[in-house]
């Protein structure tokens, strides 16, 4: 009687659960059908008001802008809808809005900043979904004191640096005599940084320079909070890195294939060119991917951009890509995806000495070395040797097709340079530099040494990324930058240090290196560029949110702990006493 009683029981639930399931699966597919709906409505809707307006000013301005405004218009609107989508494909697309911006956009300006239409309205969708669901806007408060600091610094110069000289007259308006001093016999008057200036003027627009200089600072700092709603648990985090280095691993496929057709001479480079143009990359030598070029190997010259517009931005990618291929070599917890970090580390490294950028040649090797040793990986004895002897491997393969003299000559070209330039006199004199031409306390005013805001006003050329905050912000300005990732540093520390499921931790652990290397990085200005300045702000993001993915994965071992103790109870029990429930 009791067993059919059980076995009444059993049937009870099942059904029960069968229901349940039926009635869960009927959820989904309304669900499902619901956005779609909306999706659909959505493009219809945007597309039709992207005819409106597109259409007018194809005629009126020029098709290229009319059909940019065209494609903008619905790709804002389903971003905005869709936000988390939307950053997914932001870091999707961005290594290769280099390559899109001369495929479709013809090099035009405005084509670089297309990534922006996946960020930015991915941005504000997520700021409006968190705000409805009375979800935390600031997701870390004792960052936000010298965030604010930061922001106050970078405030001021724009308003009293910017805004004062957009009051100026114009050069136009002053004659040469009334502009610059003379002196009794008619000569101009020097000083150290050039011509005394007794009027000042501008050939600019300083505020809109400002504006956008201040996009270039601060732009991508709230990938930290994007990050942190992006990121929801441990499957995301693995999804996450399983995806930059699948890309990083498809990118240096195709600059790989681009250096094959310079090499055979499917592009024709710039080595039967004459003069300083064999020394110059110019956008006429671009080949399969990528921007500007330079190959004129007679002359020992190779700068290669891969899929970026420039070899600068190329360089920097390999750089922040040898750490993120390290995180995933070292801490995926699949088998498969731990050889496709060792993969991108070996393929990073190839391009890295074939592409002709001594930056990269020097970074990417050093860290690999720096994060060996900080996150403690290189005591894994267990992961370390296999890794170490499967990279040196491939690496023996990739540089069997490479000419020995070749790797020689990109060696002794790195060295040459070091020799003709020490990085750490370059560094000086930048300094000097700065601080020579400050002639007020917040500096020179934002984005007057920022290249990419030259569109706005002339800027100086100015190198490395502390000496260029001294001369826009001035001490303020570099201070409080020091400050903020100072304080960010230290928090990810902390947080990282206190993390107990291993796998988060070792990637937390290089993350972190990798935030510490570029915020204190002297040389050059990496988080002024693509994409090293969105690595670094979605790694910080994507560190804060890691002590609550790991409370929540401790939640789990406990109650699969507590199953397991459960189930092996039963078993003693029914060994005990077969006829027991």
């Amino acid at each position: 009687m009791t067993r059919s009683l059980r076995r009444r029981q059993s049937r009870k639930r099942q059904a029960d659960n069968s229901s349940v399931d039926i009635k869960d699966k009927l959820a989904q597919k309304r669900k499902a059908k619901a956005t779609r709906r909306k999706l659909m409505g959505l493009i219809g809707f945007s597309l039709f008001f992207a005819i409106l307006v597109g259409v007018p000013l194809s005629f009126s301005i020029s098709p290229k802008i009319g059909g940019s405004v065209g494609l903008l218009i619905p790709l804002f609107v389903v971003c905005y809808n869709y936000p988390r989508t939307a950053l997914w494909a932001f870091l999707i697309y961005m290594p290769f809005s280099g390559t899109m911006t001369y495929w479709i956009g013809g090099g035009n300006a405005l084509f670089q900043l297309s990534k922006d239409g996946f960020y930015i309205p991915g941005l504000l969708g997520l700021i409006y979904y968190c705000r409805k669901k009375k979800q935390a806007i600031i997701v870390s408060k004792p960052l936000l004191i010298t965030l604010v600091l930061l922001a106050t610094c970078a405030l001021l110069t724009l308003f009293f640096v910017n805004g004062a000289k957009q009051f100026l007259p114009t050069c136009d308006s002053i004659s040469y005599d009334d502009r610059y001093l003379r002196d009794a016999n008619g000569e101009w008057i020097l000083s150290a940084d050039g011509i005394v200036i007794r009027t000042p003027c501008k050939n600019s627009i300083p505020f809109a320079q400002g504006i956008l200089g201040l996009k270039v600072l601060a732009g991508y700092i709230p990938l930290i909070f994007c990050a942190y709603y992006l990121i929801n648990d441990k499957k995301q985090l693995l999804f996450l890195g399983r995806l930059l280095v699948v890309i990083a691993i498809i990118c240096c496929g195709l600059a790989l294939i681009q250096f094959w057709m310079f090499k055979t001479g499917r592009c024709q480079g710039t080595d039967h060119l004459a003069g300083e143009l064999l020394f110059k990359p110019t956008i006429k030598a671009r080949c399969l991917v990528g921007g500007s070029a330079l190959y004129s190997p007679s002359q020992g010259q190779i700068r290669m951009p891969g899929t970026f517009v420039s070899p600068w931005h190329w360089g920097w990618f390999l750089v922040a890509n040898a750490a993120i291929c390290f995180s995933v070599a070292f801490s995926d917890s699949a088998f498969f995806w731990r050889n496709c970090g060792l993969f991108g580390m070996a393929m990073v490294f190839i391009n890295a000495v074939i592409c002709g950028q001594r930056l990269a040649l020097a970074l990417v090797p050093a860290v690999m070395i720096i994060m060996l040793f900080l996150t403690g990986k290189i005591a894994d004895f267990k992961r370390f040797i296999p890794i170490a002897i499967g990279l040196s491997l491939v690496l023996l393969i990739g540089f069997s097709f490479l000419n020995p003299d070749f790797v020689q000559e990109r060696i002794d070209s790195f060295v040459g340079r070091w020799n003709a330039s020490p990085p750490y006199s370059f560094i000086q004199e930048q300094f000097d530099f700065a601080m020579r031409t400050q002639k007020g306390f917040l500096g020179q005013g934002l984005g007057s040494g920022t290249n990419s805001t030259r569109i706005f006003g002339k800027v100086s050329l100015i190198e490395t990324y502390h000496p260029k905050l001294l001369f826009e912000m001035g001490f303020p300005g570099l201070i409080a930058f020091m400050i903020f990732v100072s304080h960010l540093c230290f928090l990810t520390f902390k947080i990282y240090r206190g993390l107990k499921d291993e796998c988060l931790k070792s990637f937390a652990s290089s993350f972190w290196v990798f935030l510490l290397i570029i915020a204190y990085f002297p040389y050059w200005y990496p988080l002024d560029t693509d994409p090293v300045c969105v690595y670094y702000w979605l790694f910080a993001g994507v560190l804060l949110k890691l002590p609550v993915i790991d409370k929540e994965e401790q939640i789990k071992l406990k109650a699969q702990k507590a199953a397991e103790d459960a189930l092996k109870k039963r078993v003693k029990t029914k060994r005990r006493n077969p006829s027991a429930i």
